[in-house]
């Protein structure tokens, strides 16, 4: 039935044509003129061109009969409806979306959805608007997947969450055919209080990592003492050697005073050796 229509159309162009012709034979001028924008008309309803990353779906009277690739194409006018879909990767952003987390918390999530067409003709013929379609199974999935998680999780597992969606999007649309590339979060937004406490809770952190660490290295340091002291009791002159060996650290500064505590029983000693001397004399 096309092939009959097609046929009648081309006729009737025809016969109009070879009309706007005679009439030139015999009236020069105006129907030159008419003639010369009639051709450009036709010219303009019959080639179409695609750039390479088009698709064309042709519908002849309304069904389904083929695909044009890019460059020029021919079409019937009147009789064939050229849909043209673009095939390069699309970004569709998923806009910003208020969720209550498992654990009672609500944050704002968007995202973005990279997909591309790879059959137009069922991109056109089974979903009204692909677009609007991937939009909002994507928005639907986000809350359902960022719902069902801790805020923990929703904060730390960016890339799974971008996972699950990607393969709940891409289950509902592989009939449509749209491959989904890739779904990534954005941003993640929390209540302004909630903020606040989570930035205590992670200084607080620092800091019992902080004092664990410093109670570490004291007990290294003590043990390492208690080392050194065990060796030195094991040298008679290494205590006296240490004690040289600071006071040389000290360095010939004037502002350094060093104090040398004698004991007392030295001092006895070293008394009553001067006594016993004068008694021997």
């Amino acid at each position: 039935m096309s092939t009959a229509v097609r046929v009648f159309v081309w006729g009737a162009i025809s016969l109009i044509g070879l009309g706007l012709l005679g009439a030139s034979a015999f009236v020069s001028g105006v129907s030159f003129v008419a003639l010369i924008f009639y051709c450009i008309f036709v010219f303009g309803l019959s080639f179409r061109w695609l750039y390479e990353y088009q698709r064309g779906v042709i519908f002849t009277l309304g069904k389904y009969a083929g695909m044009r690739e890019g460059g020029w194409t021919f079409i019937t006018p009147f009789v064939d409806d050229l849909r043209v879909i673009d095939i390069r990767i699309l970004t569709l952003d998923i806009p910003k979306q208020q969720v209550i987390t498992k654990d009672n918390v609500p944050v704002t999530i968007n995202g973005v959805v990279y997909f591309k067409v790879v059959d137009a003709a069922t991109a056109i013929m089974k979903v009204q608007d692909y677009v609007y379609a991937v939009s909002q199974y994507a928005q639907t999935a986000l809350r359902d997947v960022a719902g069902g998680m801790s805020l923990d999780q929703v904060l730390g597992e960016r890339e799974n969450i971008g996972k699950d969606i990607e393969k709940i999007v891409e289950e509902a649309s592989k009939n449509w055919g749209i491959e989904i590339t890739d779904i990534k979060l954005q941003d993640i937004d929390m209540p302004e209080d909630l903020k606040r406490l989570m930035s205590r809770q992670a200084s607080s952190e620092r800091e019992k990592r902080a004092t664990i660490i410093k109670a570490e290295g004291d007990r290294m340091a003590a043990e390492n003492l208690s080392k050194a002291a065990a060796v030195m009791l094991k040298s008679p002159g290494a205590m006296q050697l240490r004690t040289l060996q600071t006071i040389d650290g000290l360095g010939p500064t004037a502002s350094n005073t060093v104090v040398l505590a004698v004991p007392l029983e030295l001092m006895e000693l070293v008394k009553n050796l001067s006594e016993a001397t004068k008694r021997g004399k």
